[in-house]
């Protein structure tokens, strides 16, 4: 009960609130009307105010277009006001009747060039051209008409789109764009459709995107490739009457690999010659596939046939075809023919098309021809041996060789003596059996490689070689000598059975087994012997004493005979002599003194030892004799050899002339005085190169009639300068030496290059190392040893002893 009053109490309450809004609104909607009334009823004044007028574009009329009227408060018609236009193509594009505000257009615009004009207006008085009003903005707005077609961004478009694709692939988007307002009415929305390239591709209204319409067994490459596409776009939404614009878009269907690769025939026929070496061509074959760029490689194979060792085959890349060559040498008597099968297929195959199909297969047979052929070696090479002590024609083994013609022509051999220069070995023509024809020697080489010639006796140009490597066997035909030369000495004072030497063998032959060697002392020198050999029994052997005491001056060299026998039959065995010095030793046991006849007289120096010491001696003597007998010869020899050589000679005395302390090494005064000069009397006149034999042979002033051309060259300004002084002494001199009898019968330069006393550098003239040099003393070789006593006896007796 108390809910249901309190829902009544509610509603009464609503009720009440409804009334009073009611009432209210009734009140306020009364007072709004009589407002109204009074507005009405009272007259508002006209404002100089304008916002906006609106023109229409692409006017075809021949008069100005109207726009509007302009009108002002201030025009009570009587011609006083006066209108002014100001703006954007006020003047020019936009006038004004002065008298009554009427706004034209001169000339037909386009919205799309420029879509409104700002322009300002004021009113003025005519005759004192005071403002009546204030000068107001508006604006002009051109209205849009569909006077532009679309326009696409390119003429001419170009995609792609693989080849069996599904419906509806997307292949490219082309897009238009129309000049119209898009904010006013159709002109600008575009529609897109398709008016060429019907039924293969669809273009969607209105995005522009061109697809595929036909399925992938229809959109094949290999049937046509390449698509023209026209798509127009038409504004007013595609109605009537609307413009349209159109593109050609270029459609190319992209290759995939969906073609397998075929042979141009399915049996190819190929001839080879059998002398073909590996890697030689013998042809090619063609596979054709409808696919282009990767999806058109291909590889070959060969799978099977008589012939897939002899052959291979690959791919060239440039002209894709498959090349046979041969692997393995041919024999045309062995098999003249093999056929093979071979395989061609796609280096990349795509998945959605791979089918048993995708291989093709072809035969080819493949004939050898029969070609003539140089005799050919049952081996490639040959090993024989024979003892080094074989007879002169005893065969060491055999070579054969065999025409593998069918003709099978005979076969000669012989031996290539570029290979046996020495001609050891020789081959018999007919069988090939190789023999010797000289002794052999394995300890002068072990091994022999000769060349055998095998040639067709038809047609010699045919032939063939072959190695043949002889190895030497060894025989004990060698005795073992001492490994070197053994220079053992043994103390005066020693203990018997003290080791002096331990000695070793050498054998030049090569047993099997090893060197095994035996040494013991020769039969002659056991008996009374002062040594003893004993056998190591690792093929060495020490020397032992027999006694405790030698003597040096008794007997300084002992000669101890050893006798090396080997161990390989038939056995071989020299006798060795090992020299023994005796020498003064110290208490250590180290050798102090040997007898100088034993150190110059032992056996232990070598044959080229001895050779050297005796070439060392000679050429000491020469250099000796050539010394003295230089040293005779400069003592004797005369400044002019020969009186009847009548060429010119130079003679020079090697002095320098004079030194840093010389001022007088040339007085020029002579020649410019030469009255001071007479004072030099005949004995600066003589040459002291001759010595005069017959002073009163010539006057002194006799006419000269001279032996030898001579010639005066006088100075033409020194003789100008001293009034001739220079040229009469001159001439006074060459007479003097013209009727000089002692002058030599030629003409002579004499020249003095003696350096001078006082000389830093001394003199180097040899004119006084004949003076200065002294005989020399050779006695001091004597205290040289015994080496040298020869050459103290010779150089140390006076030069008496050898006149």
């Amino acid at each position: 009960m108390r809910t249901i009053l309190l829902g009544v109490v509610w509603l009464c309450l609503g009720l009440s609130l409804d009334a009073l809004s009611l009432s209210a609104h009734k009140k306020v909607k009364a007072e709004e009307e009589a407002m109204n009334e009074k507005t009405l009823l009272k007259r508002v004044r006209r404002g100089w105010m304008w916002n906006q007028f609106f023109l229409q574009e692409e006017y075809t009329g021949s008069d100005y277009q109207y726009i509007g009227k302009l009108q002002s408060d201030q025009d009570h018609g009587n011609g006083v006001v006066k209108y002014v236009l100001s703006g954007e193509g006020a003047g020019t594009i936009f006038v004004i009747d002065e008298n009554n505000g009427d706004l034209h257009a001169t000339r037909r615009l386009d919205r799309e060039e420029k879509a409104f004009y700002i322009l300002r207006a004021t009113v003025v008085n005519k005759r004192s051209g005071q403002k009546l009003e204030p000068e107001t903005e508006f604006t002009v707005k051109l209205h849009d008409i569909n006077d532009n077609e679309p326009q696409f961004s390119k003429e001419v478009y170009t995609g792609s789109v693989p080849e069996r694709s599904d419906i509806g692939t997307s292949v490219m988007q082309v897009t238009a764009t129309d000049a119209d307002d898009s904010m006013y009415g159709n002109s600008a929305k575009l529609v897109y459709s398709i008016s060429q390239g019907h039924p293969y591709f669809s273009v969607d209204p209105n995005t522009g995107v061109i697809r595929t319409a036909l399925g992938p067994g229809d959109m094949d490459r290999e049937q046509r490739e390449h698509y023209q596409v026209v798509i127009e776009a038409k504004d007013m939404a595609g109605q009537r009457g609307g413009l349209t614009g159109t593109t050609v878009v270029n459609i190319t269907l992209t290759d995939v690999n969906d073609n397998p690769p075929r042979f141009t025939q399915s049996i190819y026929q190929f001839r080879v010659p059998e002398s073909s070496k590996s890697g030689t061509p013998v042809g090619r074959i063609k596979a054709t596939d409808r696919d282009i760029g990767k999806n058109a490689e291909m590889y070959f194979t060969i799978v099977s046939g008589d012939g897939m060792d002899m052959f291979e085959i690959s791919t060239d890349r440039d002209t894709q075809e498959g090349v046979i060559t041969v692997s393995k040498p041919l024999d045309y008597e062995k098999k003249p023919s093999y056929t093979v099968e071979i395989q061609v297929q796609n280096t990349q195959m795509d998945p959605r098309f791979m089918s048993t199909g995708s291989k093709d297969m072809a035969t080819v047979r493949i004939g050898i021809e029969d070609v003539d052929e140089p005799p050919l070696f049952e081996k490639a090479s040959y090993l024989m041996e024979v003892k080094e002590d074989a007879a002169v024609g005893m065969a060491v083994g055999s070579v054969s060789a065999m025409d593998p013609d069918a003709t099978r022509s005979i076969v000669k051999y012989s031996i290539d003596r570029r290979t046996d220069m020495d001609r050891l070995f020789n081959v018999h023509p007919g069988n090939g059996s190789v023999f010797l024809l000289k002794s052999l020697d394995r300890e002068e080489s072990a091994w022999h490689n000769i060349s055998v010639i095998a040639t067709e006796f038809n047609n010699p140009r045919q032939s063939s070689h072959v190695t043949v490597y002889i190895r030497l066997l060894d025989i004990n035909d060698n005795a073992p000598t001492f490994a070197t030369v053994y220079e053992t000495f043994v103390c005066e004072r020693t203990k018997a059975g003290q080791r002096i030497q331990t000695v070793s063998a050498v054998d030049a032959d090569e047993p099997s087994a090893g060197h095994k060697f035996f040494f013991s002392l020769a039969p002659e020198g056991t008996h009374r012997s002062n040594f003893t050999v004993r056998d190591n029994g690792d093929n060495t052997a020490s020397i032992l004493t027999r006694r405790a005491s030698y003597s040096r001056l008794h007997q300084s060299v002992y000669l101890v005979p050893v006798v090396i026998t080997d161990g390989d039959y038939p056995m071989q065995s020299s006798t060795g002599t090992l020299t023994v010095r005796v020498c003064t030793c110290d208490r250590e046991g180290n050798m102090e003194l040997c007898n100088a006849e034993a150190l110059s007289s032992s056996p232990g120096l070598s044959t080229g030892a001895l050779i050297a010491i005796l070439l060392c001696v000679f050429i000491l003597l020469m250099i000796v004799v050539l010394f003295t007998a230089l040293k005779r010869q400069r003592k004797q020899e005369p400044l002019i050899i020969s009186k009847e050589d009548v060429r010119d000679n130079v003679v020079s005395y090697n002095d320098e002339g004079g030194g840093e302390e010389d001022t007088q090494a040339f007085d020029i005064g002579a020649l410019r005085h030469p009255d001071a000069a007479a004072a030099l009397e005949e004995s600066a006149k003589q040459r002291r190169d001759i010595i005069p034999t017959d002073t009163l042979l010539y006057p002194p002033k006799c006419r000269p009639v001279p032996a030898a051309s001579s010639i005066v060259i006088a100075p033409v300004g020194m003789a100008s300068r001293d009034n001739g002084d220079v040229r009469e002494f001159i001439n006074q001199r060459i007479l003097e030496n013209d009727c000089n009898p002692t002058a030599p019968p030629y003409d002579s330069l004499a020249t003095y290059a003696y350096e001078g006393t006082g000389s830093v550098a001394e003199s180097l003239s040899s004119l006084g190392s004949a003076s200065s040099e002294a005989e020399q003393d050779y006695h001091y070789l004597s205290d040289w040893g015994p080496r040298f006593r020869k050459l103290a006896d010779l150089y140390g007796a006076e030069d008496s002893d050898f006149s």
